[in-house]
């Protein structure tokens, strides 16, 4: 495995409690000092998957990203209550405000404070408003819609400044998929070979050239590299079968377009033009429904997993939403859009070692803190 696919050593390390108890394990790179971007993965992955954008983007932001419950080393759910959008969106909400602490906001949720001068905010009354950082979210797939699924919340939409949509649709999703191509069976057909391959117990057992084929046909552009098959096998493998199938069926019966069309941060969607779980009409559906959409980037010929297909895109992505939308002090450094001349035609404008347990006073949950 060659550099951009190793994983990236975190700077600091914590666990956010999220509403129900469930732990949720988070990890910070790159500049302590420098806007934050916070970065959530899709269905059966965890923060490795975000390893080559993590590489190009540390040296120049405060990189957060966190395991999906039920995935990587954050907590499973003890039944199937656990799992849902509005779980989902607990937890993207919970790391928020542990990240980004700031003034004090007037969302109640769940939450633990972190990070140095976490409990600054214990003098700030409720419904004072926050006055912290803003980030850039970041959603791949599964992670996306748990960005739409959040950014209800006052606390979400407080600390974002721009969110970055790859790889995803907000419903539908059974009736699009092109795993099984539609020449060869009946539409009825192939929604119920779909919602097997989502619901599926079946375990998928050692990473073989034979799986890595099927991963690879499935998640994957025809042209991907051997080394992206096997980097997305390592991944996707390690994601336990109860876990994978109970968060499928969350995602065979998806339904967020009242959610999408009040997602009112500045947003860019980002989609492969041969991504065969969540195709371009999905993407395309997005653009036109979000109230303030900056981008609709295709790339052509990818499939499903583009962080790691085309890494130098998504970061693209990436820095031009946080050059137009994030504020950066003087302490953080100057943060300027890549002009990657492969974007221009791909995107259609709409209008780029110890451990401490605080406690927030809001919400009286915990968060464990440990440095690298």
């Amino acid at each position: 495995m060659t550099v951009p696919y190793e994983a990236v050593r975190a700077r600091r390390e914590l666990t956010v409690v999220s509403a129900d108890g469930t732990r949720i394990h988070v990890e910070e790179y790159g500049r302590a000092d420098g806007p934050p971007l916070v970065l959530a993965h899709g269905w059966t992955c965890s923060t490795l998957f975000w390893a080559p954008v993590v590489r190009a983007l540390a040296a120049d932001f405060r990189v957060i990203a966190y395991d999906q419950r039920g995935h990587g080393r954050s907590a499973s759910p003890r039944s199937r209550a656990g799992y849902g959008t509005t779980q989902l969106a607990d937890d993207l909400e919970a790391v928020v405000r542990a990240v980004l602490p700031g003034g004090a906001s007037s969302a109640t949720g769940a939450s633990g404070a972190s990070g140095d001068g976490a409990g600054d905010s214990a003098g700030d009354g409720v419904g004072d408003g926050y006055d912290g950082e803003k980030a850039v979210l970041v959603g791949h797939s599964m992670g996306s819609m748990t960005i739409m699924a959040a950014f209800g919340r006052t606390a979400v939409q407080e600390r974002t400044a721009a969110v970055l949509m790859t790889s995803t649709g907000s419903a539908r999703l059974l009736g699009s998929t092109q795993v099984l191509p539609p020449r060869f069976s009946s539409r009825r057909v192939r929604r119920a070979f779909h919602r097997q391959l989502l619901v599926s117990r079946l375990p998928l057992g050692p990473v073989t050239p034979v799986s890595r084929a099927a991963l690879k046909y499935g998640v994957l552009a025809s042209g991907a590299t051997r080394e992206q098959v096997a980097f997305s096998a390592r991944i996707v493998h390690a994601c336990g079968s109860r876990q994978r199938s109970e968060w499928g069926r969350v995602l065979a019966a998806l339904d967020l377009d009242a959610e999408l069309a009040a997602l009112t941060a500045p947003t860019a969607v980002l989609v492969g033009t041969a991504d065969k779980l969540t195709p371009p009409v999905h993407a395309r559906g997005m653009a036109a429904a979000l109230p303030n959409c900056t981008d609709l980037i295709e790339l052509p010929g990818l499939g499903h997993m583009t962080p790691i297909e085309d890494a130098d895109a998504v970061v693209a992505a990436v820095r031009k939403l946080a050059a137009a939308h994030l504020r950066v002090g003087a302490a953080s450094g100057d943060v300027r859009a890549v002009d990657d001349p492969r974007t221009d035609p791909r995107t259609d404008p709409r209008t780029g070692t110890g451990t401490d347990t605080l406690t927030d006073p809001l919400t009286d949950t915990r968060t464990e803190e440990k440095s690298a």
